[in-house]
């Protein structure tokens, strides 16, 4: 799979059922759900007849894509893992929303090559820049398929910030904790492997170079990860899941969430290193 920056990038296919599993866990649910309830905030869904149309880069198992296909958006989904496009099938036929989406297997990388400029009013970017080789050639791609500058883009990454929260908080590695505040890769649980960390300017900045401007940026998982041992998370989700939402919309605690969500909209033409 080249999409992924590392030799164990077979992990999202072989892993599949691993990672599907996971997203009905409470940390899965928060960082799919907190996702979604942001980017609803920034839908405008047309009163026409005409749908909007969604493209899903590294759309995983179609959990976001079945959500928005509910609202009856048009969901386009990419992604280098067939296992991953077999689950999101299944997923879409059970949801009665197999209409509305279509499967693409395809490396993100290739984005310009596999659809044409301007098809997408919306485009998600979720956990995927972490694992690609080139995060910049990634949303230059995104912005080239969007439509004009009413698209969006919503990207989610990894915060470097949350990787100092975990490593002190969690696991009390306070060596970890001080190696992250400047490390470029972390660890990640689920499958073992290292991760892209990104800085609110690091992040900025890539956006930048891909003609994209922030109009939103929200935080995802301020405190959930952290919470006491009497504090259950599955039986205080929704409790969790309103605070979640009122502290990922204040800078000053979404600074420090193990998720970063920002919303952007084309700020120019595209550079031609993504046309």
């Amino acid at each position: 799979m080249q999409m992924t920056a590392k030799p164990d990038s077979d992990r999202f296919q072989s892993g599949a059922d691993k990672y599907a599993a996971y997203l009905e866990t409470p940390e899965g649910r928060l960082r799919c759900g907190l996702a979604f309830a942001n980017l609803q905030d920034f839908l405008v869904l047309p009163q026409s007849r005409r749908s909007l149309r969604c493209l899903d880069l590294g759309c995983g198992t179609g959990a976001t894509a079945v959500r928005l296909a509910r609202l009856g958006i048009h969901m386009t989904l990419l992604d280098s893992s067939s296992a991953m496009l077999d689950i999101a099938k299944r997923a879409a036929r059970e949801a009665g929303v197999d209409g509305r989406i279509a499967l693409n297997h395809g490396d993100a990388a290739q984005l310009a090559n596999l659809f044409p400029a301007g098809s997408f009013d919306v485009v998600l970017c979720h956990n995927i820049l972490e694992y690609v080789d080139d995060p910049v050639a990634v949303l230059r791609g995104a912005a080239r398929a969007m439509r004009d500058s009413s698209a969006i883009l919503s990207v989610i990454v990894r915060n470097q910030a949350g990787a100092v929260l975990k490593a002190a908080i969690q696991a009390g590695d306070l060596a970890a904790a001080e190696q992250n505040l400047t490390a470029q890769w972390g660890h990640e649980s689920l499958y073992a492997g290292k991760v892209r960390l990104f800085t609110a300017e690091s992040l900025q900045a890539m956006l930048m170079d891909a003609s994209l401007a922030v109009t939103a940026k929200r935080g995802l998982r301020v405190v959930s990860d952290y919470l006491p041992p009497r504090v259950s998370l599955s039986a205080e989700y929704d409790r969790i899941f309103e605070l979640e939402l009122k502290l990922g919309k204040r800078p000053d605690f979404a600074a420090v969430a193990r998720y970063t969500q920002c919303l952007a909209r084309c700020a120019g033409p595209v550079t031609e290193g993504g046309a």
